[in-house]
Formats: C-alpha cells, sequence, structure tokens
C-alpha cells in the first residue's frame, strides 16, 4: 500500500466550510521532503531480487477468468517480442513496483502508462487529439507507477527497433525530462489552465518543423481520420439480405450467440439488450437521447490487444433510421479489479465499469461522450465506449530514432498532464526538483527493468517451448 498522498488538495465534506488550500510553495515544499523519505536516486530501484518470482506463475494467474478458449492467443501475442510480452503484464510489473519505496505522491494512474496506450482520438467537439486512451487498470497510486512504465516501455521500443544503448538511454532521458519539465510548468498554471490543456492534432502539425517528423505524423493522422464509421462499415460488417451483419473471422472475431447460450442461457440480442438497458442509464441525458434513435442490427465478440485478450470483449451494431449504412459502432469491455488493486487497494467504486469511466474521465481533456457501464448476467461488469471514432496510434516499427525520441516525450508531456489534473502538480514538481537526478534514477531504471523483461520474456518462452503454457503459433506470428 502506497503512503498516504503529501498535501493534498482539501475537498468537502457534509457539513464542513469552504476548503482552505495550501499555498504552492507551501506544497512544492512538502514535495521537497518526500527526498527524506525517497530520495530520487531509490527511483531507479526496480524492487526485483534475483531468483525471487515464477514469472509463468504469476502471468499464468491473470488466466483466472479469461475465456479458456482464447488463452492460447494472449500468450501468442504475449511472445512475438518482449516488448509485447511486457504490454501484457501490467500486473507484474505492479507487483515490482509495489516492492519498492513510494513517493505517497497520489494522482490517478492510467496503470498500464506504456507508449502504445498514447494516440488519436476524436473529441466530442470533433477536434482530433492526443491523450492517453487505455484505462483498464486505472486507480489512484503514486505518480512514478506510470512514469516509470512510460519509461521502460521506451526503452523496450527502441531496442525493438534495434537501437544502440546509447539511442536508448537518450530517448529514456528525454521522456523523463519532459515529464518533469512539463510538471513544473503545470505547477505554476492556475488550475483551470491546467484543466482544459490538451494536444490538439492541428496545432502538434503546425509546431512541426523537421520534415521526418511531419511526414511521420501526417501518416498517423491520415490514418486516424480514415478510421470513422463509414471505416468500420466496409471493415467489419457485410450487407446481407439488406441488413448489416458483422462479418466473422474465428477466433478473433466469433458470433456472440454461441457464447451467450453457453454462458447465459439467452440469445445475442436479449444479451446485449439486458446490459445495453443498464448502460444506457449511466450516460448522460443528452446521449441517452441520441442512443434511443438507434436500434439494435447485430453484435460478435473481438478479441483486442495483449493483456486484455480472453477477457469479455464485445462489438455491438446499432442502426438509425438513415438506412443499412447509417450505424453505430460500440465496443463493450469487462472490467474487473485493476491489476494495482492488489498493491494499492480497492477503488472507491464498487463497479469496474465505472472505476474505469471515471479515471477515464479525470486523466483525458476531453473524453468518448458515449463512455458508460453496466453489470451483465452473472454479475460481469462491463465498460462502453465508441469504437473506431478516428482512433489510432503509432507504429514503432516505422519510427525512427529521432522520432521515437519525439514521441516519447509527447507521451510524457500528455502524461504529465493527466497526473497534474488528478494531483498535486506543485508536490511533485517539488520532489522532483530542477536538477537532472530525476532523469539520471529513470534511464537507469528503464534499462534495467527492460533487462528484466528480457529474462521474464525467456522464461515464457521457455514455458512456451516445453509444453507448460500453449500459445497460439499463428497469434505469435501477428
Amino acid at each position: 500500500m502506497h503512503d498516504d498522498p503529501v498535501a493534498p488538495l482539501a475537498g468537502f465534506e457534509e457539513g464542513d466550510h469552504w476548503p482552505q488550500h495550501p499555498s504552492r510553495a507551501e506544497r512544492r515544499s512538502a514535495g521537497k521532503a518526500v527526498r527524506a523519505r525517497l530520495p530520487l536516486a531509490r527511483l531507479a530501484e526496480t524492487g526485483v531480487a534475483s531468483g525471487s518470482r515464477d514469472v509463468v506463475a504469476l502471468v499464468g494467474a491473470g488466466d483466472a477468468g479469461r475465456l479458456p478458449e482464447l488463452v492460447p492467443i494472449r500468450y501468442g501475442r504475449m511472445l512475438r517480442d518482449a516488448f509485447t510480452f511486457f504490454r501484457g503484464t501490467a500486473g507484474l510489473m505492479a507487483r515490482d513496483l509495489a516492492a519498492e519505496g513510494s513517493s505517497g505522491l497520489t494522482v490517478q494512474l492510467c496503470g498500464d502508462a506504456h507508449l502504445l496506450n498514447f494516440g488519436l482520438y476524436g473529441s466530442p467537439e470533433r477536434a482530433l487529439v492526443f491523450d492517453l486512451n487505455d484505462f483498464d487498470e486505472t486507480l489512484p497510486g503514486p505518480f512514478e507507477w506510470d512514469v516509470k512504465r512510460l519509461v521502460a516501455s521506451m526503452v523496450l521500443a527502441a531496442r525493438s527497433r534495434g537501437c544502440k544503448p546509447k539511442q536508448q538511454r537518450a530517448i529514456a532521458r528525454a521522456a523523463a525530462w519532459r515529464y518533469r519539465d512539463a510538471m513544473r510548468g503545470f505547477s505554476k498554471e492556475p488550475a483551470l489552465t491546467t484543466w482544459y490543456a490538451q494536444q490538439e492534432v492541428e496545432q502538434l502539425l503546425a509546431g512541426l518543423a523537421d520534415s521526418e517528423h511531419l511526414a511521420y505524423a501526417t501518416k498517423v493522422v491520415d490514418r486516424a481520420r480514415g478510421k470513422d464509421a463509414s471505416h468500420a462499415t466496409r471493415r467489419l460488417t457485410e450487407l446481407v439480405d439488406g441488413v448489416r451483419r458483422i462479418k466473422l473471422d474465428p477466433p478473433l472475431i466469433e458470433s456472440l450467440s454461441t457464447y451467450a447460450q453457453r454462458e447465459v442461457g439467452m440469445d445475442a440480442e436479449g444479451l446485449v439488450r439486458s446490459v445495453f438497458l443498464r448502460y444506457r442509464e449511466s450516460v448522460a441525458d443528452d446521449v441517452r437521447i441520441l442512443l434511443d434513435r438507434y436500434t439494435y442490427v447485430d453484435s460478435a465478440l473481438k478479441v483486442v490487444g495483449v493483456g486484455s485478450v480472453g477477457t469479455r470483449c464485445a462489438i455491438v451494431v446499432l442502426q438509425g433510421g438513415g438506412g443499412p449504412d447509417d450505424l453505430l459502432f460500440l465496443q463493450v469491455k469487462e472490467a474487473g479489479s485493476s491489476v494495482l488493486a492488489p498493491h494499492l487497494g480497492a477503488s472507491r467504486y464498487t463497479h469496474g465499469g465505472q472505476r474505469v469511466v471515471a479515471g477515464q474521465r479525470l486523466m483525458q481533456s476531453a473524453s468518448d461522450a458515449f463512455l458508460g457501464w453496466a453489470t451483465g448476467p452473472k454479475g460481469v461488469q462491463y465498460y462502453w465506449r465508441q469504437l473506431r471514432d478516428w482512433k489510432g496510434s503509432v507504429d514503432v516499427g516505422e519510427m525512427s530514432v529521432d522520432t521515437l525520441l519525439m514521441y516519447g516525450r509527447l507521451c510524457a508531456w500528455t502524461l504529465a498532464k493527466a497526473h497534474a489534473r488528478s494531483g498535486d502538480p506543485a508536490a511533485i514538481s517539488g520532489y522532483l526538483g530542477s536538477s537532472e537526478r530525476f532523469e539520471e534514477a529513470l534511464v537507469a531504471y528503464g534499462q534495467a527493468y527492460a533487462d528484466q523483461t528480457e529474462r521474464d520474456y525467456a522464461e515464457l518462452a521457455a514455458a512456451a517451448r516445453d509444453g507448460r503454457i500453449t500459445a497460439d503459433q499463428a497469434a505469435m506470428r501477428g
């Protein structure tokens, strides 16, 4: 369990007077005082003792509750390389982080802040923005947990690109520096300025002077803009007797009917309707009115990501009054307890879907209007969101060293912004200080944890070779 937050911004309790907040200088001093308990140099510690854990057993514990037929795909995707293994082991890293010292400077954590969980999406105002975009593990906790996961992911991504150690260190240092620099800036801003801060893509493009960076960013943006409802209609559906139906691609996209009958004894439409009606009550009134203009067309189970493989995830297609191409695509994802919870404590939200939605709204400057949550049959908890609304992410394999370094800085600024919205930027900035000791510690941590991840990956790969686990070969190849 992490320590109590330092210099929290007090809120209301029933019967209280208006809260009185410490000054910025006082909060900064409180953050600086944390260094006596956790010197910046200690952030280099990985919390992993040699031979202290059974990686195969720890990863295997995450199979509990997943759809068993999909577990081999989970292992297959994790075993593509050390970086994809890292993406699927947020719980393993949380265990390691919990063994380290804690700053006690609490923010809303993403919980899985690797570089591919940042990306582009369309805001409700129809601007294309860059932000964090995965919150399955979100929970309050010490800010450094997210920063360490981001920096370690940058090192692993750099290694996957064949970067030399000097280049890896430069990429890790740039991300750590940008986080510290951005937090210092947020610590001096009015709360409203921080609250409204966001990375609008058009402004990002306008600020890119380097032709290589601009060309790559433009390519990513163009791909994202193409991922809208019409793109989803073409890629995911086909017209059958005048009605749009989801194209099945077993085992990655399966009919929901088989699962619904097997698990809950219902047809697919009945299952979706039972959950949808509860979801509908969780959204704002204006969104509810919009949802009421659509009717159910089809649904399917869909395998997504790396860490989420085997959890219950579905696509739901709704049709408006404009004909078979007037479609709304929603994604429904199972939301249980965060993998951080065993180490940081249970969420204040008893519903896993509400935990995810509340965390996303707190960390993002602009969130999907269709976010909501519901409980399905047998008590399974879900959250809902719109599918493929200008969503885009980078391809590490396409990035040069310089582009990866630039991207790491962008992710670090975005993470600092998310943390400043929920935590105390003055206290965090006070702790981070004005020297480069934070960057030095994070570079050492990123390299050391990347080394540990490669050892862990090799251990899981050996388990697949000797038959202790079953990994889907097609998933391994991508």
